[in-house]
């Protein structure tokens, strides 16, 4: 193959893969798995190489721990170095469940194991963990020992039947909460997995559930989380809230759509006197709507929830609820984050219920009258405070919870719209975790959203001139080094600490690593991090304290000029000159790869010394996210090339490339067959890029080569293949010998 065939081949392939681009907007950092550990800002734990399905289900800041639950295995970590040595329980199901797992045919590997799924504060002391059992769930008590000094983590206690705690097959989830030693779960309560409730255990009183094979209640639900939410200032009013999709038929019961549900209960329910005996009367649900409107009308449904974050503040009212959506469509795949106000959530509770007059009507607002307690209201609140109980509830207020259960008005994210959505990516967002950031200008809220392909997004939420909001990828990190999907996401903002877990392991990743941005102020300033700011020196962690007024810090608009005046700015308008070669008629490549992805790039040519003037990008001349690809290489290409990148109206120079072209036949004897340099042949046989080979010389070789090729010309062809040894081979060779602690990238081959 010639030089110019592999030169052309090489162009067609960088082509190929850089001109393609992405609507979406890209982190302005990645790192991979290795890289994040670099920067000593990240810890892993994992028990083995094997997978085993790893769930952090309790996170006690108090005592310093996170409680993990895995296939057989109870995990207490240190919330400050997951990696430390662990405080573990085996725990695994006995010989006897999981023979009969095998033989009812389930999974050996993904089911006939104890996967704990839940991990709840008993008291304490004590821990109440439940575990899958090999489709036989099974409960008990774990002493953790009343300090995290005590190092105790031991089970102490039998272990019993966790039927109605936990779901039989650990591939449905389980969700729960645990209220002054009452165990509230959202799960399947059979071996066949068709019967779903949400239960109440471990009580004093009476076990209460939803009612049984009641569609109107569940309908094949799959429970996201649970949570307790306070309900005004009477603790009796408070509420739990469990969120779940669910799988509802249309009114020709043909086909199956999924619906995203919020679904409350008064803890002290304590279900009906004549009337739903055992079973919740204060049970309602409300649909979670997020979607998009297109422009000529139509809603894109992102109808399938897959994990809640609730960002509280010191008001209950103001909590907010952030939601990861996506969608159930075969041909439109994408996921969304929506976020509601939780004022919004207890208004649509708090209006019309539901009705339906037959199977084949449409719902419609309930119009008669509404009995009185109110349905939904707790007995012993600021609205019936006289009634200490639900059995003392009237008949009909009983009897209209069992037909409508839900709430007519459905449950709509602030502004109506989606906070981020994304479609056409290669990952959905899997998990959420939000913090509130205190920054020089503002307040900002600030997602950590985990993928299926085994990252986590750091996005900042920035005010906009409309009503919405903006968001910013900041990072994207690789928690995980194969990839694995993402299955739960705690923050400690406490600790300033993310912990995420998976299948194969849980890594420990700090909320910030202000030092990656750069070493200058400006690029402190670009990365528009509200946990970072520069402080004279460095990019390091900012504290909004009034003693501080030498940080610097623009996380809104992100704008330099204003904020690093006095800090060097001028040296952002220089780079080192570089010089590099391209042979005439072949293909050449100039590279300049911005430090952000964020940032635009323009080219700009000046020749001898004439003005600079923007490249003319064409068929021949294109533009790519790592460089500038010409092809078929011109005279008129020569010149001082000038990257610039544009970033918030910062320019600044990222490559200076004087670009020289050379003549191919002077080229050709380099790579011809009968050079007189040994490791010519190994040039030949190696995919390089053209520059590869140009950029290798200097400019004293190339006046070395010219000299060589001069001289070869003008040699008489006497003596075979001696002769051609001839000319100034013995310097050349000397000086390509000197080259070798030149960068990697530039080095000749040796034979």
């Amino acid at each position: 193959m010639t030089f110019r065939a592999i030169c052309v081949l090489v162009g067609v392939f960088i082509c190929s893969i850089c001109v393609k681009g992405s609507s979406q907007p890209q982190a302005r950092v990645y790192l991979t798995f290795d890289e994040l550990r670099e920067t000593k800002t990240s810890e892993y734990f994992s028990l083995s190489h094997h997978p085993l399905d790893y769930r952090i289900l309790l996170m006690d800041e108090d005592q310093d721990r996170i409680y993990v639950g895995s296939k057989d295995h109870i995990l207490s970590l240190n919330i400050n170095n997951i990696s430390q040595e662990p405080l573990s329980v085996f725990w695994p199901a006995s010989t006897i469940k999981v023979e009969e797992c095998k033989m009812a045919g389930k999974d050996p590997t993904h089911g006939c194991g104890n996967f704990v799924r839940v991990i709840q504060a008993f008291n304490r002391t004590h821990l109440y963990v439940c575990g899958s059992g090999a489709f036989s769930p099974v409960c008990t008590y774990l002493n953790r020992g009343r300090r995290s000094e005590d190092q105790v983590f031991m089970i102490d206690s039998k272990c019993e039947s966790g039927k109605g705690r936990c779901s039989f097959n650990p591939n449905v989830n389980t969700v729960s909460v645990m209220i002054n030693e009452e165990l509230f779960s959202g799960m399947y309560i059979d071996f066949m997995g068709t019967d779903a409730a949400i239960f109440r255990s471990l009580t004093k009183r009476n076990a209460v559930r939803t009612d049984q094979h009641n569609s109107k209640w569940l309908s094949e639900p799959m429970f996201v989380d649970a949570h307790v939410i306070p309900d005004g200032t009477d603790p009796n009013d408070a509420k739990v809230y469990f969120f779940f999709k669910e799988k509802l038929t249309d009114n020709n019961r043909s086909t199956k759509q999924i619906h995203s549900m919020i679904a409350r209960i008064c803890p002290n329910d304590t279900g009906g006197l004549r009337s739903l005996v055992n079973k919740w009367t204060t049970f309602l649900k409300a649909r979670l709507v997020c979607s998009v409107t297109d422009e000529d009308g139509p809603e894109t449904h992102f109808d399938e929830l897959e994990d809640v974050f609730l960002l509280e503040t010191d008001n209950p009212r103001t909590t907010l609820v952030y939601g990861i959506f996506t969608t159930s469509s075969s041909v439109f795949k994408g996921s969304a984050v929506c976020v509601y106000h939780l004022s919004d959530i207890q208004t649509v509770f708090n209006g019309p219920f539901a009705h339906k007059e037959g199977p084949n009507h449409q719902l419609i607002s309930y119009q008669g009258r509404i009995p009185y307690p109110r349905p939904g209201t707790c007995p012993g609140g600021a609205f019936t405070p006289n009634m200490r109980t639900t059995k003392e509830f009237p008949d009909d207020v009983v009897t209209f919870i069992r037909n409508h259960p839900l709430m007519y008005n459905s449950i709509y994210p602030i502004h109506r719209r989606p906070l981020i959505v994304r479609i056409g990516t290669d990952y959905k967002y899997t998990k959420i975790a939000v913090d509130r950031v205190n920054a020089a200008d503002g307040r900002y809220h600030v997602l950590f959203l985990g993928t299926d392909q085994g990252t986590v997004q750091k996005v900042v939420v920035l005010p906009t001139n409309s009503s919405a909001s903006g968001e910013l990828i900041l990072e994207e990190l690789e928690v995980f080094k194969n990839h694995a999907p993402i299955t739960t996401i705690k923050i400690s903002s406490k600790k300033q600490q993310l912990y995420v877990s998976s299948n194969e392991g849980v890594s420990q990743v700090s909320l910030h690593r202000c030092h990656i941005y750069g070493t200058a102020c400006a690029d402190c300033c670009l990365a528009r991090d509200p946990y970072c700011a520069w402080d004279g020196h460095s990019c390091s962690r900012f504290y909004p304290t009034g003693k501080r007024r030498s940080r610097r810090q623009d996380v809104r608009h992100g704008n330099p000029l204003t904020q690093c005046r006095g800090f060097n700015l001028k040296a952002y308008r220089n780079a080192a000159e570089i010089v590099q070669y391209g042979v005439k008629n072949n293909t050449t490549f100039l590279e300049c790869a911005p430090k952000s992805p964020q940032a635009s790039i323009k080219w700009l040519l000046q020749k001898d010394k004439d003005r600079r003037k923007e490249v003319k990008l064409n068929e021949r001349i294109i533009a790519t996210s790592q460089g500038l690809l010409i092809r078929s290489v011109q005279d008129s290409d020569q010149g001082l090339y000038h990257c610039i990148a544009t970033e918030n109206s910062f320019k600044q120079t990222i490559a200076k490339i004087n670009f020289k072209v050379l003549d191919s036949e002077m080229v050709a004897v380099v790579t011809d067959k009968w050079s007189p340099w040994t490791w010519a042949s190994s040039v030949r046989a190696l995919p390089f890029h053209p520059k590869d080979i140009m950029g290798a010389f200097s400019h004293s070789e190339m006046q070395m080569i010219n000299q060589y090729c001069k001289d070869t010309r003008q040699q008489p062809q006497q003596g075979g293949e001696s002769q051609k040894m001839r000319g100034d081979y013995g310097k050349l060779k000397a000086l390509i010998n000197s080259r070798k602690s030149r960068n990697r990238r530039n080095q000749l081959p040796e034979s």
